[in-house]
């Protein structure tokens, strides 16, 4: 099990000791998806936090019989459904990988017992916390304030990689608009940096 970067993760922000950081590979377990598959499908409880270590997890929820893509889930990121991992309720989002994908995941209990034996991931587990909460605030004020061109030009800045690893109709999705107006928003965008 290759841990090095999420204990890497870890030390950014609490400082571990070796016996500390150890303690990471006794607690997560290593999980590949293959493209497409699913870590978590909407309607089935979220019983565990994973980390990217490498890949690509999409997020979305289905309405009226429709996809709809919330967020995307890149390499050094957390991800879970705070809400059904927090209350065991059923999802309401789906997680699946859009390219093959290696977790590192954490069973709630399993965080439990962590918590116990070294407080110190308490405070690593609030600070990730307060991250997944903040991306989450962030998407919602791009979607209530920003023109989807906006966005666009956020998405591309933050993650210009995303366009060659996401199928256009995902990115439309998460953009709020039609594949349509994706291309045509990406021809106006690329003509304005030529000129």
């Amino acid at each position: 099990m290759n841990t090095q970067i999420l204990k890497q993760y870890c030390q950014q922000f609490v400082s571990l000791n070796a016996d500390e950081l150890a303690l990471i590979d006794s607690y997560f377990v290593t999980v590949s998806i293959q493209r497409h598959a699913f870590l978590l499908q909407e309607g089935h409880i979220c019983d565990f936090i994973a980390f990217v270590n490498e890949g690509l997890i999409r997020h979305f929820h289905t309405k009226d019989g429709e996809e709809r893509t919330c967020d995307f889930s890149f390499q050094n990121r957390f991800l879970t459904d705070f809400t059904s991992f927090t209350n065991r309720v059923p999802s309401i989002y789906s997680l699946q990988a859009l390219q093959e994908t290696t977790l590192l995941i954490i069973k709630k209990e399993n965080l439990l017992r962590l918590y116990q034996e070294c407080p110190k991931y308490e405070t690593f587990g609030r600070l990730m916390a307060e991250g997944v909460a903040q991306r989450a605030t962030e998407i919602a004020m791009s979607l209530s304030s920003q023109k989807p061109e906006e966005r666009y030009k956020a998405l591309l800045q933050n993650h210009p990689d995303l366009f060659q690893k996401v199928q256009q109709k995902y990115i439309a999705n998460f953009l709020g608009i039609s594949p349509e107006s994706l291309s045509r928003i990406r021809r106006r965008v690329a003509l304005q940096e030529k000129s």
